[in-house]
């Protein structure tokens, strides 16, 4: 395979590899060997020369061994270009341009996508040839040239649109300004695919919009009428792609039309095509979040809500339809189980995103529509009601087998409404709920699942009404029905059961505790029943309860039901087992619950945890001897699980801490290259400092050091979770081990002030904990601190206004006395703000200790 001046192929080296990929479409070949071949192949310089050879070239083979070449072409290209010799790239884009006309529409479309790739590597400018055949390609009247060219343009426009909304020098105009006009003329073509590629492609451009697109925009929504009801589905629904984009980035350009579009909306929103359907399903949710005025959206609402009901009946091919036969018994495979992300500990996070209410994860016409219903009652309120209500009763009433989809819709729409709603829906709940706990034990497993999710909607209200007999009597049998539905034997009914009654769980907290016997009871039962995937939804249940009742679940009765079937589990799973993940979560959130109840368990959990960390730690330098492949995952998991031993035990953690390895482990997570690794190592550290420093002392300057480090970096928008728990950390240090923490206070307060001097840029738990360390380290070193006063009072006095009331604001506020009695000149320039700070005192007796120490002066 030697270099020429002007490259051939040798036959040899063109027989071998094209005898290598069409061994490697056999069914029967080893993949892994003739991989193992294409690799000592690629090792020669011009071994992508060869294969942009057969992809362009070798006519007389097999249109799947062309195919084969291009695709492995374009996977090398996006590792090797760069560094190839210029006369092979030269060679290669030369191969490829005449591709884009070939005859056969498959050899066209895989040139479009390495040509794709080679602009996203080095851009256009240094392939002139490229966009001049391009417009060629667009003004030929030769359909395989103007697809090639429109295909491999649309990829462009798709993967990298900015590069030809770019200066080119050589060139008198953007690349853009040159494609526009003749993408818009194409929107007129007789061929769909050209109508299809070209408005798409024009489309990519919405959310830059180039100054072109913008000057042309009455002409683009010109073509879009114009292609409003296209014979082709695939226009279509990229006509209501392009008004849901322009709804949502620039509604002003729609304004003028906005009756015509709505119009347009709600008649494809019938379209037969289900996509088509679920493109203009997107507008109405859309155009609620923009600042359009919902007065506009409001006379259509009669004609609008009887649509969006009709489509959140299940299709009778939809997948659901059958995924809700699975049976509970069967095991579940490895493609059933979703991913799943463990989000590390944040200290002062209070409002972590819920998951997604609805159980079913595929977006789809149906889960969209009840999406825009529920958006609409947000925006309408009870205004929707009239034109709802009536039509849901008529669905719900209905009793007969074959229209068990319409009533299954019709659920959903209640608990689509729920929140929205609420207020119209007040007087009638009761009935509703109770209408609702029948369902619960519907023939219909579909209409058994969502009735568990709507009645978890209305879980406020259930819980509101334990007060008085009639509500706690619903309560029970809400309770009980879901209890019953988390022991279904289908699959789905269990996670959408175990979802609701996370819901229920969180609203009820202390009103479970009378009931935990017969919750643990069905939730161990469950335990024991459930395969993989579900499981992991009953040890968030499990989780949730144990948050939710806290102290509560410290009585024998309650743990020997809970925690031995969990110990068998927790001895039955590997350390490189990713199921431990939801288990160690679990665990997390009893160890909390328990506190010091949780003693008994503590030791073998703790150190398993220390055991799978270090393992871990190897594996990241070393698979091999660990025996596992790293996965950080591991590492963040096992660290929450620490602290909330720490949280849960307290002092009770020492003697497990000082027979440990736990301070040098900790200390290489505080430095690891991985994020969310260092946010919960932070976490633990910070919880250790506030229960037994001691144990943390012998390097406690190279915690401080890497501490502060993470509040001085570029990367602190990227990183602020970590920033966060570092500086919580530095301030429980600061707390417990008084002046030795003054080496590091003024590197510390030289990144804090300009944090809170920032403050409407970044996070508010940052600013919040940077306020409360920031007083932690005035308060035990005013000396240091008070000099500097003049430079940071009224950010920190403004970032104290805004702490709740608690121990921490306490501490940051006897900081703020210390410095003020150092150097009481220093918060004259901020005193309206100091008072301010002051009187953000909702609690008397701080501020009667507050207004002491001021008085004092």
């Amino acid at each position: 395979m030697a270099a020429t001046a002007s490259w051939q192929p040798q036959e040899q080296g063109f027989k071998e590899i094209c005898g290598l990929l069409e061994q490697q479409m056999s069914p029967t070949s080893d993949k892994s060997q003739i991989w193992q071949q294409l690799q000592h192949y690629s090792q020669f310089p011009d071994f992508n020369n060869y294969l942009a050879f057969i992809l362009a070239r070798a006519e007389g083979k097999p249109l799947e061994v062309r195919q084969a070449a291009g695709l492995l072409l374009k996977n090398n290209l996006r590792t090797a270009f760069k560094s190839m010799a210029p006369p092979y790239q030269q060679y290669i884009k030369s191969e490829l341009l005449p591709c884009l006309g070939a005859a056969d529409r498959h050899i066209r479309s895989t040139a479009g996508t390495i040509i794709s790739v080679v602009v996203q590597i080095g851009g256009v400018f240094g392939w002139p040839e490229l966009l001049h055949t391009l417009v060629k390609c667009l003004e030929s009247n030769e359909l395989n040239h103007m697809e090639g060219g429109m295909d491999a343009l649309s990829k462009i426009c798709e993967d990298i649109p900015q590069v030809l909304d770019a200066d080119m020098p050589g060139l008198t105009e953007r690349p853009i300004n040159v494609f526009l006009p003749r993408l818009l003329q194409l929107f007129q073509s007789p061929h769909a695919s050209l109508r299809k590629l070209s408005l798409g492609s024009v489309n990519q451009y919405i959310m830059l919009m180039p100054e072109a697109l913008y000057m042309s925009m009455d002409k683009y929504l010109q073509g879009l009428f114009i292609l409003a009801n296209d014979p082709a589905a695939e226009v279509r629904k990229l006509v209501c792609a392009a008004f849901v984009q322009l709804i949502e980035v620039r509604p002003d350009f729609l304004e003028p039309l906005l009756r015509n579009v709505i119009e347009y909306m709600l008649q494809v929103n019938k379209d037969p095509d289900d996509e088509v359907a679920l493109e203009s399903c997107e507008f109405w949710s859309a155009y609620c979040e923009t600042q359009l005025p919902p007065e506009n959206l409001r006379e259509f609402l009669p004609r609008l809500i009887p649509v969006l009901l009709s489509n959140m009946v299940y299709a009778d091919d939809d997948e659901s339809l059958v995924d809700a036969e699975e049976d509970g018994s069967l095991p579940d495979r490895d493609q059933d189980l979703r991913p799943r992300f463990h989000s590390s500990r944040l200290h002062g996070s209070e409002n972590a995103e819920d998951d997604d209410d609805d159980i079913v994860n595929i977006w789809s016409l149906r889960k969209c529509s009840a999406a825009a219903l529920d958006i609409l009652s947000n925006v309408f309120g009870d205004e929707i009601l009239p034109t709802l209500m009536p039509i849901v009763q008529a669905k719900l009433s209905t009793t007969d087998e074959p229209t068990w989809k319409e009533r299954e819709a019709a659920v959903l729409a209640l608990g689509a409404i729920a929140e929205g709603c609420i207020n119209g829906l007040y007087p009638h709940l009761s009935e509703i709920v109770a209408f609702l706990i029948p369902l619960l034990d519907d023939k219909f497993p579909l209409i058994r699942s969502i009735s568990c999710w709507t009645v978890s909607r209305f879980s406020k209200y259930i819980v509101q009404g334990v007060g008085h007999q009639e509500g706690r009597e619903q309560f029970d049998k809400v309770l009980m029905g879901l209890l019953r539905r988390i022991l279904d034997d289908n699959k789905r009914v269990q996670e959408a059961a175990c979802s609701a009654f996370a819901t229920l769980e969180e609203e009820a907290a202390e009103e479970l505790a009378p009931r935990l016997e017969i919750i643990l009871q069905h939730l161990m039962c469950a335990f024991g029943k459930y395969q993989r995937r579900n499981l992991r939804i009953v040890y968030d249940a499990i989780g949730t309860l144990a948050d939710a009742v806290g102290r509560e679940l410290n009585q024998p009765t309650y743990l020997d039901i809970l925690m031995p079937p969990l110990i068998t589990k927790w001895q039955q799973l590997p350390n490189s087992d990713k199921d431990l993940f939801p288990l160690l979560e679990c665990f997390t959130s009893i160890a909390q619950a328990l506190g010091t109840g949780f003693l008994q368990f503590a030791q073998p959990v703790f150190q398993r945890c220390i055991n799978i960390i270090q393992s871990q730690q190897l594996a990241k330098v070393d698979p091999v001897s660990a025996g596992v492949q790293y996965d950080k995952e591991f590492v963040v998991c096992s660290l929450d699980l620490l602290s909330g031993l720490v949280e849960g035990l307290g002092s009770g953690i020492e003697s497990l801490v000082s027979q440990s390895s736990l301070k040098d482990l900790l200390l290489q997570c505080c430095m690891d290259d991985a994020p969310d690794v260092r946010q919960s190592a932070f976490a633990l550290l910070g919880d250790l400092a506030r229960v037994c420093p001691v144990h943390l002392r012998p390097r406690l300057s190279e915690f401080l050091e890497v501490a502060s480090k993470q509040l001085n970096t570029p990367k602190l928008k990227e990183t602020i979770s970590v920033a966060n728990n570092a500086c919580w950390a530095i301030g429980e240090f600061a707390v417990k081990v008084r002046q030795e923490i003054s080496p590091i206070v003024m590197t510390v307060i030289s990144c804090l002030v300009p944090i809170l001097q920032h403050a409407e840029e970044l996070n508010k738990s940052l600013i919040e904990n940077s306020a409360i360390t920031l007083g932690r380290l005035a308060w035990v070193c005013p000396e240091l601190v008070s000099p500097h006063m003049e430079h940071f009072m009224q950010s920190w006095c403004i970032a104290l206004s805004m702490i709740r009331d608690d121990i921490e604001k306490e501490d940051a506020f006897r900081g703020l006395c210390a410095v003020v009695r150092a150097n009481p000149s220093g918060a004259l320039s901020a005193l309206a703000f100091l008072c301010k700070a002051i009187a953000s005192w909702h609690v008397s007796c701080q501020f009667f200790y507050v207004k002491r120490k001021f008085a004092e002066y």
